[in-house]
């Protein structure tokens, strides 16, 4: 599971630099931080449901809560560029997180 985060983590760095030689440093760091909003999430939801059990029950809802977190964990993380970040290219925000997060399903393809 974590293999498929750290390849998340390669092609949302890949996509930022792209970005930046594109459209320059700020449509770049918007875009980083949306690739990285799906990143911590999907780290998250590796973490929670890195904690084996062999019991059917225990690991649906393992990933009952990792999913809530990992969504709860997003929408967080949304705010906090939405009040912090105001001077984001909200675009870019959001094709970053486009970006992360079929690189996200791609990457469980391949691993």
């Amino acid at each position: 599971m974590f293999k498929v985060v750290a390849l998340q983590l390669v092609i949302v760095t890949a996509f930022a630099l792209l970005a930046w030689i594109w459209a320059g440093p700020n449509k770049a760091w918007s875009a980083a931080y949306g690739g990285a909003v799906a990143v911590i999430g999907s780290l998250m939801y590796a973490i929670f449901v890195t904690r084996g059990s062999n019991d059917p029950k225990v690991v649906f809802r393992s990933h009952v809560r990792a999913e809530v977190m990992k969504i709860f964990t997003t929408v967080v993380l949304f705010i906090v560029a939405l009040v912090l970040f105001q001077s984001a290219a909200w675009l870019w925000l959001i094709l970053g997180f486009a970006v992360a997060t079929l690189a996200y399903w791609f990457s469980l393809l391949a691993v």
